[in-house]
């Protein structure tokens, strides 16, 4: 019975939306996270009539046929660039970008990696790093004996030198935008790498075209909304118990067959 097969991918497809609604939940207060979306396709079709074929030899037509859908596959996990809610955080050089962009991270391996997550820090020689401690793209160095850093909303580092009244620019944050933000790979700790369905990264400075701002103190929260991903979680469910009673209704159907004699 090929309801059996059909309610079976119906159960899947639910699975991998309510994975994707734990994965969301799970990460309700990672910082700079941005929260996905399952969508859903509809598998190949069986044609026992096809729509529009000959009736009889007078020409008729068949108006719609007859056709057997096969069930549901997952098309794709897309991921929403919604705009977190900023929060203060007190902390100098935590950054938090207000618009379009990610920041640009060196990892290990020397490949530039991309995150939304602004909680930096410094490195022994004084380098803005992330949590993990990699480096954050130009390598700005913050003086050993300044005693006050000021990142404005163009990204310019400006640092107070002891025993000096002016304030100096040490270096310059530069952000990174993608035609395809969801075609980013998500690596895990807050990274994301270029991918072909990215596109290209185009750098520039903060408030310029097609780049949002940072705010110096902040941080971009999840994105996730918890009321939304629990009624999500509810319709994942009931559409897994429905599925699951379409087997159970075939297979006392199929039982049905085996006792007739």
């Amino acid at each position: 019975m090929r309801s059996l097969d059909i309610a079976a991918t119906g159960m899947q497809a639910q699975q991998t939306n309510v994975e994707t609604i734990a994965n969301n939940i799970a990460n309700m207060t990672t910082t700079g996270f941005k929260r996905q979306r399952v969508e859903f396709q509809d598998l190949l079709y069986q044609d026992l009539k096809r729509p529009g074929s000959a009736s009889s030899d007078a020409g008729t037509i068949v108006p719609s046929g007859t056709q057997i859908g096969l069930g549901v596959k997952t098309a794709a996990i897309y991921r929403i660039d919604q705009q977190g809610n900023l929060q203060q955080t007190g902390n100098t050089l935590d950054l938090a970008i207000s618009g379009n962009g990610w920041l640009q991270v060196t990892l290990p391996s020397g490949q530039t990696a991309y995150t939304r997550d602004g909680t930096l820090g410094l490195a022994p020689d004084g380098t803005i790093v992330t949590g993990d401690g990699y480096v954050v793209q130009p390598g700005i160095q913050i003086p050993a004996n300044a005693t006050n850093v000021t990142i404005n909303a163009s990204g310019q580092v400006q640092v107070a030198l002891s025993g000096q009244t002016a304030a100096q620019t040490v270096g310059q944050i530069q952000l990174a935008a993608f035609p395809n933000d969801a075609g980013l790979s998500a690596q895990g700790g807050n990274l994301f790498v270029q991918t072909s369905a990215s596109g290209a990264a185009v750098t520039g400075v903060p408030g310029g075209p097609g780049f949002g701002t940072v705010m110096q103190g902040f941080v971009e929260n999840s994105n996730v909304n918890v009321v939304s991903e629990i009624t999500n979680l509810i319709t994942a469910q009931r559409a897994y118990e429905m599925n699951s009673q379409v087997i159970t209704a075939s297979n006392q159907m199929m039982s049905t067959l085996t006792q007739l004699r």
